[in-house]
């Protein structure tokens, strides 16, 4: 028999690269917004987390799922620094109505982190036994949830993960860049800001081994390169055949954002990568990975 899984937001780039990954083996069920997708031997249900917070906690108890895979977050880091509130709500309140609801009827929960909740300073990769200290809001809301899903059952999952990237319409860095060369116009990424990008495939098949393994606690799930975005932005060009002179390289101080951003916040993914056999792409591999996927996509 097939176990249940419950995606939070699964219309989003993460939920729905699950989706496509899992419904073979799995009872899925998900929960959209707006963005109302269809999937082969899926149901769903369409939320607004934000206005009706209860219906999640009802839809919970009603299916019964085995596993919750909870990918709900604000996407705009800048936003969250100046809306507390729906910074708050979104991933502190709601993630604890969540972590109550499977708890309560003994579901594992994964929550999907990031690598904001470190103050960005290391002059290496952070490990999980580094002490997170996040310097924007943004963060510091994803590390309360940590620590409620964490604190909730010793079945619980965090995965820390950065820049996720892939074929995606969700895939906004990419898409940014790939569309803006494709143009033949300029585009200025950031020349300061490190991070560990981290394709999507690779993300959802860690998740899926997670589930199978039954393993529990806290992980690191990013890619092995590290780098910033202008750099990430050349790899890019250089695979997919566009002008490198059209990257223009910025700082973080020539562009107005309204939250700091840790100078590198690099994750190592050592731990995880062990427990479950597995090895995330470099930044080549992944770009790679992705632009053999537009040419099967073009193709067909």
């Amino acid at each position: 028999m097939k176990s249940k899984l419950l995606i939070i937001g699964g219309s989003g780039l993460v939920g729905s690269t699950l989706l496509q990954y899992a419904s073979p083996n799995y009872n899925i069920h998900f929960t959209y917004n707006t963005n109302k997708i269809t999937f082969d031997n899926t149901s769903s249900t369409q939320i607004n987390l934000l206005d009706n917070q209860k219906i999640i906690t009802d839809l919970i108890k009603e299916i019964q799922p085995d596993i919750v895979v909870n990918t709900a977050a604000h996407s705009s880091v800048d936003l969250c620094e100046t809306d507390h509130k729906i910074a708050d709500k979104l991933h502190v309140d709601i993630t604890q109505d969540i972590t109550q609801a499977c708890k309560d009827i003994d579901s594992k929960l994964v929550y999907i982190s990031t690598d904001m909740v470190f103050q960005g300073e290391l002059n290496k990769k952070y490990t999980e036994l580094d002490q997170p200290n996040p310097i924007n809001y943004y963060g510091k809301t994803k590390l309360e949830a940590e620590q409620i899903t964490l604190n909730a059952s010793p079945k619980n999952v965090v995965l820390r993960t950065a820049v996720i990237y892939g074929w995606h319409k969700k895939s906004r860095f990419t898409n940014w860049i790939i569309q803006t060369l494709k143009e033949n116009h300029m585009v200025d990424p950031f020349i300061d800001q490190y991070n560990t990008p981290t394709l999507v495939d690779d993300l959802v098949k860690s998740l899926i081994n997670i589930f199978e393994k039954n393993i529990s606690g806290i992980f690191h799930a990013t890619g092995k390169s590290c780098l910033n975005r202008y750099e990430f932005a050349l790899v890019l060009a250089n695979t997919f055949g566009f002008d490198t002179k059209l990257i223009k390289p910025i700082t973080s101080k020539e562009k107005k954002q309204d939250a700091p951003r840790p100078i590198s916040t690099c994750l190592d993914s050592t731990k995880l990568e062990k427990l479950i056999d597995f090895n995330f792409s470099d930044i080549q591999s992944g770009v790679s990975f992705i632009f053999n996927k537009s040419k099967l996509n073009s193709s067909s």
